[in-house]
């Protein structure tokens, strides 16, 4: 087992990314503190790692909270004797919220910030520290493929995961002298009920399915990246961010996404 030994957190770990890492993490050998504010789905992230014989608990956290990231990991190391592995991966996506700047109300706009950048600024500055003391390990911040193509029409977004982006390539280098590897990873559109739900049509749908690769990521295969982001096998990674999308942003984007931000742009003299 490539992570025999080691104490995680993975936050945002109720579902989604974030409860397939934490799953990944624990079949590899790591304690794993599972921490969302969805405590059902943290539980049930819970009982699918010690149902395969994994160890992991609990810990209710607001991301957005320095507080109680703060004893989240306090409560890590208390449990398990140390962390090595941090995987800031909480965030949200407002899409009929979020949109075209001119549109956005300010109060979304800072909730995505909060818990998409904030979030993770909050996770890494306590966790860096307890990593450091014991004796070294990785973080890995959850990216998107916005934080190197922006999609339009999703600013608060495409902002706070661009942030991640730079907000992990500067600490790398100070994390690096105290032995701890900083990396972001950037995945493109996961197959999950959320996406389908904002996605709605099926034209868009098949657009953007058919703009990676090899169609829909899973879960299970960006949580992949993060088992070996964790492990020793990446030493060489600091201050890396990951494209890991099935080359969606290598694709031309789809016209029906050209076609919506023009409607975006319409709407604010229509508005006026």
């Amino acid at each position: 087992m490539r992570l025999e030994g080691k104490v995680a957190v993975v936050t945002g770990a109720g579902s989604g990314i974030g409860r397939a890492s934490a799953v990944a993490l624990a079949a590899e050998g790591a304690a794993v503190v599972v921490s969302d504010v969805d405590a059902d789905g943290g539980a049930g992230t819970v009982d699918t790692i010690t149902g395969a014989g994994g160890r992991a608990q609990f810990v209710a956290c607001d991301v957005g909270d320095h507080a109680q990231v703060d004893a989240l990991v306090d409560a890590a190391v208390e449990a398990y004797g140390g962390l090595h592995v941090a995987h800031a991966n909480a965030g949200i996506a407002l899409p009929f919220e979020d949109g075209f700047s001119p549109l956005v109300d300010p109060a979304v706009w800072e909730r995505v910030i909060r818990i998409n950048l904030t979030g993770v600024f909050h996770t890494c500055r306590a966790a860096i520290p307890a990593i450091a003391r014991s004796g070294g390990g990785s973080v890995i911040t959850t990216g998107s493929s916005m934080s190197t193509v922006p999609l339009g029409g999703l600013d608060a977004y495409a902002a706070s995961k661009g942030g991640v982006a730079m907000l992990t390539k500067s600490m790398a280098p100070s994390a690096g002298e105290i032995g701890v590897r900083v990396n972001a990873i950037c995945p493109g559109y996961v197959e999950t009920p959320m996406n389908a739900a904002i996605l709605g049509s099926d034209e868009l749908t098949a657009a953007f399915a058919n703009d990676h690769a090899t169609g829909f990521q899973t879960a299970e295969e960006i949580a992949q990246t993060v088992v070996f982001l964790a492990s020793d096998e990446s030493t060489a990674f600091a201050g890396a961010v990951l494209t890991c999308d099935r080359g969606w942003t290598s694709f031309k984007r789809p016209a029906a996404i050209d076609d919506m931000q023009r409607a975006l742009a319409r709407t604010v003299l229509d508005a006026g």
